[in-house]
Formats: structure tokens, C-alpha cells, sequence
């Protein structure tokens, strides 16, 4: 039928085309194309791609996105009505025209320049020293008759040439920049397209041409699509291209050669892209996306029905990572084609979060919390999903059982017959089904309260019994070799059942931690490689029927850690594993050999969404399988597991100075990425040492789960743990060099290039080189100055010691002299107490002498008395003889005389020097001051003196006359200092 058609729609063609030459030989090899292209057909697959979805605030830009683009590092660009969007994954930033004007067009070259095209402007953003890019018009370079520009609608980048394309103009650069020469429309150009690096343009009048050899060449002798507006050129091979026109659909290009392809309806078709998968996405102004292969079906559509939050698309960009970005008139859409999932939730039809599913009869059956529904994949692809009469409510399990599909429901047990389901009498509660060991006609239940018996009979299941002596809730259940069940409870621990012969009642084996299980909760108990395995919160278990207890399995220990907690595993038809664990998802994908090869870091994209309630993993078919999700289900397919997620490097996306206001000091943008010259290193004063670094990563949809590792080298000794915060700051840092690199791991646990940004710390002023050299010099003056000062306290000390030496010898002598002065003074004292003993005894002698004396003559005048009385002759004789003997020998002048000698030798010649001062005084007088000068007293006086007291002092008055002193003078201190 398809090579009918195809042959009718030749004749109509080779009819308006039968001027041209080799029509027909070229029209019959696009039809053998067409033909091998049907026959390779892709099948429409179950479920909606991720997707995620950013609105105008959220970009902080316009509402229309006319373009998008990518370069090396991951950053996208968005041509958008407000000026160049910029996202690196995590944040936006908008670059405005110097004008305001519109972004029409954006591309990248290799060397990362961003180049682009507005409203009456067109040239390059390129990044600064400090990494924030610039606008550099390239509309200078155009000649002065030509500069006069309106709207500059497209720009296009290849390996030697820029294309900045007008409705009026074409100018053509050099990959330098310099502008070579101009292409000037005949009629008005009114679309361009790039392809394999040749430029297409559709010319008002004058249909396709392609630049070539500096000129216009046309693609269609007649113009064809000189009236139509071509939107969208893809080559499919050698001169063969698709066609895509705005509002008359899609054509196909041979040579020379046109014809109507595929008609997809009435669509309005804004861009067509041709994906690397070989799919091609078509962007339509009011009924969102379609995917169709290259024979014309379509695969998918996205709309705002199924998930789109716009129907209008404007542009579409397919990312390095194989995500779909679309630009519409309203937002920007991210849909995610190249992971191997899609989801079946809301937007598919299908409400609820998922439990179980099963594909039975060709048909798909999904059960949620709500209740079963169905959807059938037929010769025209997936129907509408509906909901199955009668099941509302919670649905635990759907399962096929010689062909009977059951449904264990919170009501009870329900089968399904066409597109109702019909309870089964029985229990309420079930939660699941499986056929009786031994016996094919009967089927196991597992219910809220126990075990129970269901019996098929023909084309109806009737209820049995319940088995007695077990009415634990079985919510998973399975049964070895042998024949006995294994009941895991959630928190009770393992049971064994043994049934009895009848099927009646059952003989419970209890199993918890005496038997080897690490704890009596969170155990349970699945068939894997055709025997069971017990997981727990230890890892995952066997039973070992000898010694009657649990060990560990050693068969998973290649693919998990010890302690490993799996909530669920199931193997499907193909012997591969899939499992849930606590930290991670995926499966062991069997291989020829027999071993397994474990993928589980692109389910890491699903830990937050699957189902936490009960678990589930339903196989579908071999190598397909549906998780139960928190929003219905999300399908995996093993054979579609190509995904691989970009290298992107880590990007620091800005640099600041913080303070009372931040003070951005490199914008994040540097080309080649991460590099930075020894003299683009930035020197930061000291009192401005506080610095804060954003990262990110370009991993598009990632910024929740990227991990950022960071290390200041100056500062840190390494890498930090792994942290969330896109951004690290430090604060008071002191001078010197630092760089300071930042790791991040995105979702997959892939680690990223390293990025690093240097930096100088410059010192204050007091610890500059000048300041050092200041320091130095005051150093240098204070080291002499101390020098002098010490030398000066040593000669001072030198001179103290000196003088304390000359103290103490003075000290010594003075106290040498005081010991002579006081032996002086004593031996002096000595002289006086000798002086005054002396003048004692000489005053004693004296007095005795004049005693002796004044007796003597008492004596001889009494003798001479007793002559003058006597009458005896001889006795007068002998009295006078005495007399004379007395007269004789009795000296009193002499005796005087011979006491001023001896008085003068005590008195250093007192008698002497004071007779001759004084010469007037009378011997009395004399000798009245020689006892003076001897310290007698009064009394003492009076008697040497022979006279009475009154006597002395009389005399004493009369010397003090002749001596002259005045009444106040002492006389005897007088004589005694003479």
C-alpha cells in the first residue's frame, strides 16, 4: 500500500516537473528510501520523558526565546527579547545589547565567543580579564553605506566563515572577525538554514539557494518554496533534504526535486531539528512537540495536555547531555529524551501513586491507590489509559495466573473480565497471589490476617478456606523447593509454614535473631536464581537448612556492601536483577556468561520519587520494567539504557569581595574554561581579605543534587567533605598566594573536572616590602641606639662601680679616719682622764703639800708659841733647834713652783701662755685659774686656798674682771678652752 501511494504522488510529481532533467531516476531512489525507512519503523514507547520547565521570572528574562545554544563547557545560551540568557545549570544571568534591543540569533564557536544577532545589531559577547563578558559590535567593521541595519535575524558560525543574515543582506566574516564581503538580496531573503556547514537561504520569489563559491546557487530551477515559508531544512542524505514549511507541511528535496512527505495534519511548524538518535523533533506554533521518526510516524507528542506548560514552541536545541531544550513564546522547556525512563503519571491519564503493573493480553494494567487501569497497545499505538470499572480503591498486586488477571485490593480479591473488574468472595485485605507449589489449580492468598486458599475452576476462581494456625498479615510470601511458605512480616520477624496433607492447617516455624537474623524487622524474603534470599537490615541472607539458621549470601557481596538494605528485588524473564535499596537503585544486568554487571548510577534520579510507601518493582517484558512512583509509575528499559551523562568541568561562576556590600571581582566567564594566566592573577588589598566563591556545575535539572568539595591551597590542607552550598567563603584571610579549587559531584556520582581561581592577598602597609624595609632600617637605628645605650649602661654601671668602689674606699677611709678621729677622741678622752687623774693627783699632791705645809707651820708656831711660854732654858734650846730644823727643811714657794712645772707639762704651758696673756693677775689670781683649769670645785679651792667659800667666789668675781668677760660668759669654760 505504502509503495502505491508512493508511486501515485510520483506520477503527480514527475507532472509538474517533467521539464526537469533525471526527475524520474531521482524521485525513485527517495522512493526505495522511503520504502527501506518504513520497514525499520520505531515503536512508539509507554509513558512521558522527564522534563522540567522554566518560566520567564524564573530566567529573569523576556517571554519569547527565539534561539539556544551550547558551548564546550556545558553553559546554554538563550537568544531571548530581553538581551543573551545564560545558564549554567544552577543560576541565569541576562546580558543586555548596548541598545536593549532583541536577541534574535546566538551560536558558539569552538574557541567559546559567543556571537549574535538583534535588532539593528549584531557581534560577539567575549569574556574580560575578570571573566564578565562584553558586547563587541561587529557592525563597525561593515562599510558606511551599509551599517543602516534593521532587524539581523540569524548569525550562523562555521569552521572559516560568520554569516550574519537580514531580510536585505547577507554579510560574510572570517573566522577573525574581518569582514570580507556582502550578499544582497534580488527580491527579499525571508528564511536561512545551515546545513553541513552550507548555507541555505529561501528567497521571496526565488525558493532555496545555498551559498556557494561567494554566490546564491538555486537548489530548485522553478523556485518552489519561492511562496512558502520554509522553516526548517534537514539533509538526509547526498542532495537530499526534508523540507519543513510553516503553515504547507513537510516536503522532500532531490536534486532538483520536490515532493509533499508524510502529512502530519494541519500543523503550524515554527523548527524542525534532527536529534542524534536519528529522530526528528518539530517544534508547531499551537499543538507543542512532536517527535516522528524518519518515516513520518509519530512517536511522541508533547503538548499542554501531557505536560507541556506551553503549546507554542519557537526554537529547539538538542544539548550536549542529549536533553531537548525548547524556546517558547513563554518560557523555556528542558525535556530529558536521552534517559532511559519516562514516566506514566497525571499527564498520561493516570492518577494515583503506583503499586503494581502487569502487561497482560497486550494490554498494559496499572495499579495505584486508586485502582486498576488499563491501556492497550494497539496497531495504532497506545490507547488512552483508562480506569478499570469496580476497582477503585487501593490496589496491591496484579497478576496473571493461567489466564486469569487478579487484582489484590484493600477490598478483597478481584478479577478482571474485559474492562471491569469482579470481586472474588473471600477475605478483605489481599495483598497478593501465587500458585500453590504442587498444585496448579490452586492458588495461594496472602491477606491481612493470614493465609488463604482460592481454587481455579474453569473460567472462574472460587474461594477455598483459610489455613489454620497462622493469621499473621502476608504481605510478601514466597515458597521453596519443598513446598513450605516463608511469610516476611515488617516487623515481626520470618515465618516457615509447613501446610498439612489436607491443606487445612499449618505447622509455624518462627524465625528472629537466635537464628541468625540481625534484628526482627525490616526482613523479607524474595525468589532470585531460583532459589530464596532473605534481605535485612544487615544485608542480604540465606537460609542454611543444616544448621537450621541464616547467614550471609555471598552471591551479592561482588555488587553491594555488607551491611546493604534492599526494601525490594525482582528478577525478570531475561535473569536480570533489579532491586531497591536504601541508598541506591538499579539492577544487575545479566550477561552471556552469567555474571552480572550492576548500573545504579542513573537510578539515582529516581530515589526521591519512587514509591515510599510499599515499594515495587513490576517486570513488563524482558529487560523492562515499571517502578512505583510517588505520581503513578516511571518505566525503565534496559535495551534503552545508552545514557551517559556529559563531563561537564566545574565552573567558578563568580568571585566577590565581601563586605557591607558585595564587590564582584570575576564574572565566571573564561575561555579556555578554567585557566587563568599568571598575570590575570588579582591582587586584593588586605583590609579586603574577605572573599566568597559560587560554583556550578552545568549539568542541566541537577542543581538539588550536585556536591560541591572545596580547598583553599594557602590556607587548607585539602579537600573538604562534600557539601550541598554552591558557595565558600572565607574571611580575614592574611597576606600572601592562595588558589583555591573547587570539585563537584552531580547525581551520578561522577566527579568533575577541578576548577581554580588564584588569587594574592596583599599585605597591610606595615607588613609591605617597603614597611619591611623601614623596619629594617629603624632596626638597624634601634639595634645602635641599644648598642649605645647598653655600652652607655655599662659605662655608667662601670662608672657607678667605679664610684661605689671610690664610695666604699672613701667609705673605708672616712670610717679609717672616723676610727682614728675616734681613737684620737679616745686616746684624746685617755689623755683628759689621764689629764683630770693627772690633775687629781696633782690637786691631791697639792693638797697634801699644802696640808703637810700649813701643819708644819702650826706646828712650828706652836712650838714657837710653847718656847715664848716655856721658862726652861733647855727645853727653848732644844724647841728652837726644832724650829730651825722645820724652818729648814719647809719649801712652800718652792713646792708652788715646782707645781707650775708639772702643772704646765699637763696643761700644755696653760701657766705660761696665760701669764704672759694676762700679766696684771696676782699670784692668787694665778693660782685660782690653775684650779679652775683643773675642774676643782668651790669648796676644793677654798681649802688649797686657805680662804673661806665667800672667799673663792670673790676671787672669781675679781678674775672675770681682769679677764673681761661679759656677764654671759662661763669663766670656768673660759679657762678651760684657753
Amino acid at each position: 500500500m505504502l509503495l502505491e501511494n508512493s508511486l501515485h504522488q510520483f506520477e503527480k510529481t514527475y507532472i509538474a516537473f517533467r521539464n526537469k532533467r533525471y526527475e524520474s531516476m531521482k524521485y525513485i531512489s527517495t522512493c526505495l528510501l522511503l520504502f527501506l525507512l518504513a520497514n525499520f519503523a520505531s515503536a512508539q514507547s509507554i509513558g512521558l520523558p522527564f522534563s522540567r520547565y522554566y518560566s520567564s521570572q524564573e530566567y529573569q528574562g523576556g517571554i519569547q526565546n527565539y534561539a539556544i545554544t551550547q558551548n564546550a563547557a556545558g553553559l546554554l545560551y538563550v537568544a531571548n527579547n530581553y538581551g543573551l540568557i545564560e545558564y549554567d545549570g544552577t543560576t541565569w544571568r541576562r546580558y543586555a545589547l548596548p541598545s536593549g534591543a532583541k536577541v534574535r540569533h546566538v551560536q558558539v564557536d569552538a574557541s567559546g565567543a559567543i556571537y549574535v544577532s538583534g535588532q539593528g545589531d549584531f557581534g560577539t559577547f567575549l569574556p574580560t580579564a575578570r571573566g564578565q563578558l562584553t558586547f563587541e559590535s561587529l557592525k563597525t567593521e561593515l562599510p558606511d553605506e551599509i551599517k543602516n541595519l534593521e532587524e539581523v535575524w540569524k548569525v550562523f558560525v562555521t569552521g572559516e566563515n560568520l554569516f550574519f543574515c537580514t531580510y536585505e543582506r547577507i554579510f560574510v566574516f572570517d573566522k577573525n572577525r574581518k569582514f570580507q564581503y556582502s550578499l544582497e538580496s534580488e527580491r527579499s531573503f525571508e528564511s536561512f538554514h545551515l546545513s553541513n556547514n552550507i548555507l541555505l537561504v529561501n528567497e521571496i520569489g526565488g525558493g532555496l539557494k545555498k551559498l556557494q563559491d561567494g554566490a546564491l546557487v538555486s537548489l530548485t530551477n522553478q523556485g518552489f518554496f519561492g511562496n512558502h515559508l520554509v522553516t526548517g531544512i534537514l539533509q538526509m542524505g547526498l542532495n537530499s533534504y526534508l523540507v519543513f514549511t510553516r503553515d504547507n507541511g513537510l516536503f522532500t528535496m532531490n536534486g532538483g526535486l520536490v515532493e509533499p512527505w508524510e502529512s502530519l495534519g494541519n500543523l503550524t511548524i515554527n523548527a524542525a531539528l534532527m536529534l542524534r538518535n536519528g529522530t526528528i523533533a518539530i517544534a508547531t506554533q499551537l499543538q507543542g512537540l512532536l517527535l516522528v521518526d524518519t518515516n513520518g510516524k509519530v512517536l511522541m507528542k508533547l503538548n499542554n495536555d501531557n505536560g507541556l506548560n506551553n503549546n507554542s514552541i519557537v526554537s529547539l536545541f538538542e544539548d550536549l547531555s542529549g536533553n531537548l531544550w525548547l524556546g517558547h513564546n513563554n518560557g523555556i522547556t528542558m525535556v530529558q529524551l536521552s534517559l532511559p525512563f519516562t514516566r506514566i503519571n497525571q499527564f498520561s491519564g493516570l492518577t494515583g501513586t503506583g503499586y503494581h503493573a502487569t502487561f497482560f493480553n497486550n494490554k498494559f494494567y496499572y495499579g495505584t491507590n486508586n485502582g486498576v487501569y488499563v491501556q492497550e497497545n494497539g496497531n495504532n499505538g497506545l490507547s488512552q489509559i483508562s480506569l478499570i470499572k469496580n476497582s477503585t480503591g487501593q490496589a496491591y498486586q496484579i497478576k496473571a495466573i493461567q489466564n486469569h488477571l487478579l487484582i489484590a485490593h484493600n477490598d478483597g480479591a478481584f478479577m478482571i473480565e474485559g474492562n471491569s473488574a469482579k470481586r472474588i468472595e473471600g477475605p478483605g485485605g489481599v495483598w497478593n497471589f501465587q500458585t500453590l507449589r504442587g498444585r496448579q489449580d490452586l492458588i495461594l492468598v496472602g491477606s491481612y490476617n493470614g493465609l488463604h486458599l482460592f481454587q481455579i475452576d474453569g473460567a472462574n476462581i472460587r474461594y477455598l478456606r483459610q489455613i489454620k494456625g497462622f493469621n499473621e498479615s502476608s504481605r510478601i510470601i514466597e515458597q521453596d523447593d519443598k513446598g513450605n511458605i516463608w511469610v516476611a512480616h515488617g516487623y515481626k520477624g520470618l515465618f516457615r509454614i509447613q501446610l498439612d496433607t489436607q491443606l487445612e492447617s499449618a505447622t509455624v516455624t518462627y524465625f528472629g535473631q537466635e537464628s541468625g537474623l540481625p534484628t526482627n524487622i525490616l526482613n523479607n524474603v524474595w525468589r532470585i536464581n531460583n532459589r530464596l534470599v532473605f534481605t535485612t537490615q544487615a544485608g542480604i541472607f540465606r537460609y542454611n537448612e543444616i544448621e537450621n539458621k541464616f547467614e550471609r549470601d555471598d552471591f551479592f557481596s561482588p555488587y553491594f556492601e555488607p551491611e546493604f538494605l534492599a526494601h525490594y528485588l525482582v528478577e525478570d524473564q531475561m535473569g536480570n536483577i533489579y532491586f531497591i535499596g536504601e541508598t541506591e537503585t538499579g539492577v544487575l544486568e545479566k550477561k552471556v556468561d552469567g555474571s552480572y554487571t550492576k548500573h545504579f548510577q542513573v537510578f539515582n534520579k529516581l530515589l526521591p520519587i519512587l514509591n515510599d510507601d510499599l515499594q515495587n518493582i513490576s517486570t513488563i517484558q524482558g529487560n523492562e520494567v515499571l517502578f512505583g512512583a510517588n505520581e503513578g509509575f516511571i518505566r525503565f528499559s534496559l535495551n534503552e539504557n545508552t545514557y551517559q551523562p556529559s563531563a561537564f568541568p566545574t565552573l567558578i561562576r563568580a568571585v566577590y569581595i565581601t563586605g557591607a556590600t558585595d564587590s564582584l571581582i570575576f564574572g565566571g566567564n573564561k575561555y579556555p574554561i578554567n585557566t587563568q594566566s599568571q598575570n590575570g592573577i588579582l591582587k586584593i588589598p588586605y583590609k579586603k581579605a574577605n572573599i566568597r566563591f559560587e560554583s556550578s556545575n552545568p549539568v542541566p535539572n541537577n542543581e538539588k543534587d550536585l556536591r560541591f568539595q572545596y580547598w583553599l591551597e594557602g590556607l587548607e590542607p585539602g579537600y573538604g567533605d562534600w557539601i550541598e552550598k554552591r558557595e565558600k567563603a572565607y574571611t580575614n584571610l592574611r597576606e600572601g598566594n592562595y588558589t583555591f579549587h573547587a570539585k563537584s559531584k552531580n547525581l551520578y556520582g561522577e566527579i568533575s573536572e577541578v576548577a581554580s581561581y588564584s588569587f594574592e592577598i596583599l599585605p597591610p602597609w606595615y607588613r609591605s616590602k617597603a614597611a619591611y624595609f623601614v623596619y629594617f632600617l629603624i632596626l638597624v637605628l634601634v639595634t645602635y641606639l641599644i648598642y649605645r645605650i647598653i655600652e652607655k649602661r655599662y659605662q655608667k654601671k662601670e662608672q657607678l662601680i667605679k664610684s661605689a668602689s671610690t664610695k666604699v674606699i672613701q667609705e673605708k677611709d672616712t670610717e679609717l679616719k672616723n676610727t682614728q678621729a675616734q681613737f684620737e677622741k679616745l686616746k684624746t678622752e685617755k689623755l683628759k682622764q689621764e689629764i683630770q687623774l693627772k690633775d687629781k693627783e696633782l690637786a691631791a699632791a697639792t693638797m697634801h703639800l699644802i696640808t703637810k705645809n700649813g701643819f708644819i707651820d702650826h706646828m712650828r708656831n706652836n712650838l714657837n708659841a710653847i718656847t715664848k711660854k716655856s721658862k726652861n732654858q733647855e727645853v727653848k734650846n732644844e724647841i728652837q733647834k726644832v724650829i730651825k730644823n722645820i724652818e729648814r727643811n719647809f719649801s712652800g714657794d718652792q713646792d708652788w713652783e715646782q707645781f707650775e712645772i708639772h702643772f704646765d707639762q699637763v696643761h700644755g704651758d696653760f701657766m705660761s701662755r696665760f701669764k704672759k696673756e694676762y700679766s696684771s693677775l696676782s699670784p692668787q689670781e694665778i693660782k685660782l685659774s690653775a684650779y679652775l683649769r683643773m675642774n676643782l670645785s668651790t669648796k676644793e679651792i677654798a681649802y688649797l686656798m686657805n680662804i673661806s667659800i665667800r672667799g673663792v667666789e670673790i676671787a672669781r668675781y675679781r678674775l672675770r674682771k681682769k679677764l673681761n668677760l661679759e656677764r654671759s660668759d662661763n669663766l670656768q669654760e673660759y679657762i678651760l678652752k684657753f
